[in-house]
């Protein structure tokens, strides 16, 4: 998510070419199964202190859990599968994938924002009945880690099942440092900025870093929607209201965005909690917070700029989430938001940079860059362009995008095989944080 700065009591704000192998072993090394603790999650405003897959084997229906879905609406019966032949080798993501509904495969693609500090009853079983899969947690709570812990185990508990078997959520929160983190208060360290940890050496970096991560894991979080990989000129500096302003970068330069961002996400690693760099293709050359700020633009920007390495280097790292932008970018698509863009999606993070993990979108829940798309729009705009999983802060705008990325699977194929390719990376990633159960 872009910037989302929460002053208090006010509005809220929301890559270590050594690290590869660290990165990608520890996220390898994670067995199928429900975690001893569960871990993630992110608000991106900074506190005053953010394609085609091939269409699954069919199956013998089974019954699961309760929800809308559209299927009943269409004629078309629910979304299952057969039994393969005996020579087929299954994925564990296959067993889970295969027996959801249409309507469980789209709930997938969410992630739902709920309070941290004062979970609203009424949104959770908004999110429930969409069987949403992923929630990160908003605003501020200074209420420590054993009282997060038990937030989260009951947000837990409402996770649907397939087949009798849980299908884990993702839980994740903006903790950066700084101005942007959520989580304080007993067993939660004091993050500096990203501009301090930016003087810091790697080595000191990556190991606090895997600090911090122990403390979300312990607080039931896996998902840390951070860091931030964009790199803001020196020349800009605080005028860059996204990210300078709060001194959210970790330096002026792509090198030093690079190797730092990189540390922190190796020291999330190594404590076994996902990272997602931001906010590909980058925030540093812009003035105005897509949060607070309709049609932001970067006109310096293109697919070669050196500000993509942070992200490049990311990417080889083994990052498992990038989260898109946005702004439009004029020298690389000047007709789109870059989250509604298939040249920043899939031609350049895909194509170009490789990338195979989760894509996710900053907020289209409440940012002001998309309030001129319908709720309906920026869903079935964001999955279009080859998107894997939409942020939405605000869990009312939920049943009308998934309603319409329901229907829109309905109608078009090509759509329905983005859902399905989307939604593998979904239950791929958590497969890698031990959240599916296959044995």
């Amino acid at each position: 998510m872009t910037a989302r700065v929460r002053w208090p009591r006010g509005r809220r704000s929301a890559t270590l070419r050594t690290a590869v192998p660290l990165v990608t072993l520890v996220l390898a090394s994670t067995a199928c199964g429900e975690p001893a603790l569960h871990v993630g999650s992110e608000d991106s405003r900074p506190s005053a202190t953010g394609q085609g897959a091939t269409t699954p084997r069919t199956a013998t229906p089974r019954t699961l859990s309760p929800g809308p879905d559209l299927s009943s609406a269409t004629g078309e019966a629910p979304s299952v599968t057969s039994a393969a032949p005996a020579a087929t080798t299954t994925t564990c993501t296959d067993r889970y994938f295969n027996g959801m509904t249409t309507a469980q495969r789209a709930g997938q693609l969410f992630m739902g924002g709920v309070s941290a500090a004062r979970p609203d009853q009424a949104q959770l079983r908004t999110l429930r009945a969409y069987h949403v899969g992923s929630i990160m947690l908003t605003g501020r709570s200074t209420a420590g880690v054993a009282a997060t812990r038990k937030v989260v185990d009951a947000i837990r508990s409402q996770a649907d099942q397939v087949a009798g078997r849980r299908v884990g959520m993702l839980v994740s929160t903006d903790q950066e440092g700084g101005r942007v983190q959520v989580l304080s208060g007993p067993g939660f360290s004091t993050m500096p900025s990203g501009l301090t940890q930016g003087s810091w050496s790697t080595t000191t970096l990556r190991t606090r870093a895997a600090d911090w991560a122990k403390q979300l894991k312990a607080a039931g979080l896996n998902v840390n929607l951070a860091p931030v990989a964009d790199v803001v000129p020196a020349s800009l500096g605080t005028r860059n209201r996204p990210i300078g302003f709060f001194n959210r970068e970790f330096g002026h330069t792509a090198d030093v965005v690079s190797s730092h961002s990189n540390a922190f996400a190796a020291g999330f690693a190594q404590s076994g909690v996902l990272t997602t760099i931001k906010h590909f293709p980058g925030l540093g050359q812009v003035i105005g917070n897509t949060d607070t700020t309709a049609n932001v633009v970067d006109s310096v920007t293109t697919a070669n700029s050196s500000s993509i390495t942070p992200f490049r280097n990311g990417i080889r790292a083994g990052s498992p989430f990038v989260m898109v932008s946005l702004a439009t970018y004029k020298k690389i698509d000047s007709k789109h938001l870059a989250a509604f863009s298939p040249t920043v999606i899939n031609q350049m993070l895909r194509t170009q940079l490789g990338f195979k993990g989760v894509v996710i979108s900053d907020d289209l829940g409440n940012a002001v860059a998309v309030r001129s798309f319908t709720p309906a729009q920026r869903a079935v705009n964001f999955v279009s362009a080859g998107g894997d999983m939409i942020l939405t802060v605000n869990p009312s705008t939920v049943p009308a995008m998934a309603q319409a990325v329901q229907a829109r699977m309905q109608q078009d194929a090509s759509f329905r095989a983005k859902v399905n390719a989307s939604v593998h990376r979904v239950l791929d990633a958590k497969y890698k944080a031990g959240l599916l159960t296959c044995s």
